[in-house]
């Protein structure tokens, strides 16, 4: 006897409650054949290393995102024809088109702030703001013309880091982490550090996985006290009960994995697994009062008091233990007033330790394999801003530097024009900074791709070329 949808024998099943049914068993059946081969894929570690498409010159990135925006023409584009301008209004020309952030395009031009001085063998002319940037000059990949699309911050940042000025597209250590892996097993593949006065405006999509399984999305570290929070078991709980806990829930995990085939699920197990390592291994690697009191002030770090130094100092022992892209945002760089107190100051909190990370990298011969960046979403206008003293957002030219990983050492690319306003040679978008440093990583950036919602996206978009005149 057939029993009816309702469980009673007494009624023929309805051909359209058959059909239905029917259709969702077979499907069923060719879904769970799928889901088989997804599950079986979703065991395997997502962190495991991998190679990319042609061997890389860097294996490790250290970015250092000066977050607000860092004004090129007081630290790096040096402009001493627009002292002559000060207090001028600009040509009519050269504003034609031009859209602003929050200036009357009207404003007059501010003339330059700081005296500029050429160093090392390259020549490289830098700003009396940076005296220890100027000691490893010959070391630096100085690109004086970059320009973005956007010209507020929270879409600038997210532009830099995703190449998408909205919110949803994976970030750079995300696209990094998942062409790569990790060759940390006790730590995250991916680690950010925020200092300065604030976060970042862009927030957590500057580091986020997007579309990407969320295994590859930035781990954010505190700078002061635990670098992750309940590191510490409970009291009453030790290695051992831990363990057969995580255990059980990784078997129940492992069980709904191999049902469902979710890589989500995958990422949970993960993420558990790598969160027991870590209780052995984060708290030594972030305990810098272990090392050598020259090396501390070398970065003018101080063991327990957070600051840009000693994030820095972190960053290299995080990449000396495996950890694949680390980041770190200094949100102090908005000078729409008070320009010359407030660069003061963000130079005073960050040069040395920028300076000091190549110099270490080097000493330990990780600096070839090791790709440092430095730099913002933007820059800063030639005209005034907030009065007598400060500068717009300026998305036309900026000035970004790089180091190692495979990077010519000792070059100056690009030029702007005479007010440091335009570009006009060399011009470097924000999609091909981001395609140069996939190509240092060992990938073609058309070809890293991920499907989603019926295509396949990438880093660049359908933009982007690499920046071969950088390349060592």
């Amino acid at each position: 006897m057939t029993l009816s949808p309702t469980g009673h024998p007494d009624r023929l099943v309805a051909r359209r409650w058959f059909l239905k049914q029917c259709g969702v068993g077979l499907g069923a059946i060719g879904l769970a054949d799928l889901l088989g081969a997804t599950a079986s894929a979703a065991k395997e570690d997502p962190l495991a290393p991998r190679k990319p498409h042609f061997a890389p010159k860097a294996k490790n990135v250290i970015f250092l995102f000066m977050a607000g925006g860092p004004s090129h023409l007081e630290l790096f584009d040096n402009k001493p024809g627009l002292a002559k301008w000060d207090g001028k209004l600009p040509p009519p020309h050269l504003l034609d088109g031009y859209r602003a952030a929050f200036i009357n395009p009207n404003s007059k031009f501010l003339g330059p702030k700081f005296k500029f001085a050429r160093h090392g063998q390259s020549g490289a002319e830098l700003s009396e703001l940076l005296p220890h940037l100027a000691t490893v000059a010959d070391d630096l990949c100085i690109v004086k013309s970059m320009t973005t699309d956007a010209f507020n911050h929270a879409p600038a940042q997210i532009f830099l880091s995703t190449g998408a000025q909205q919110f949803g597209r994976p970030s750079l250590g995300a696209w990094t982490l998942y062409g790569l892996g990790s060759e940390s097993r006790d730590l995250p593949g991916f680690v950010v550090f925020s200092t300065g006065g604030k976060g970042p405006s862009g927030g957590n999509s500057n580091w986020g996985s997007g579309f990407l399984p969320t295994v590859y999305q930035g781990t954010q570290f505190r700078t002061g006290g635990e670098p992750v929070l309940y590191l510490a078991n409970p009291r009453g709980v030790d290695r051992s009960l831990q363990k057969d806990t995580l255990d059980g829930l990784s078997a129940l995990d492992q069980m709904r994995l191999d049902e469902v085939g979710d890589p989500e699920i995958a990422t949970r197990i993960n993420s558990f697994e790598r969160a027991f390592r870590m209780q052995a291994t984060a708290p030594d690697v972030m305990d810098i009062a272990k090392e050598p009191k020259h090396i501390l002030d070398m970065y003018g770090a101080e063991p327990g008091k957070p600051s840009f130094a000693n994030t820095c100092l972190l960053a290299r022992r995080l990449v000396e233990k495996g950890v694949r892209f680390v980041e770190i945002f200094h949100e102090s760089w908005d000078q729409h007033g008070n320009l010359v107190g407030d660069l003061k100051k963000n130079c005073k909190n960050t040069d040395q330790a920028s300076a000091a990370l190549i110099k270490d990298l080097k000493r330990l011969g990780l600096l070839d394999s090791t790709l440092v960046v430095w730099g913002g979403e933007f820059g800063r206008t030639p005209m005034v801003q907030g009065g007598s003293d400060g500068r717009d957002h300026h998305p036309n030219c900026f000035t970004m530097w790089l180091a190692g990983g495979g990077v010519k050492p000792g070059i100056t690319l690009g030029e702007s024009d005479e007010f440091g306003f335009n570009v006009t040679a060399d011009k470097v978008h924000v999609h091909d900074l981001n395609a140069t440093i996939l190509h240092l990583l060992g990938f073609n950036h058309t070809r890293l791709t991920y499907r989603f919602q019926g295509r396949d996206f990438r880093l660049t978009d359908v933009h982007g070329n690499v920046v071969n005149k950088v390349l060592a």
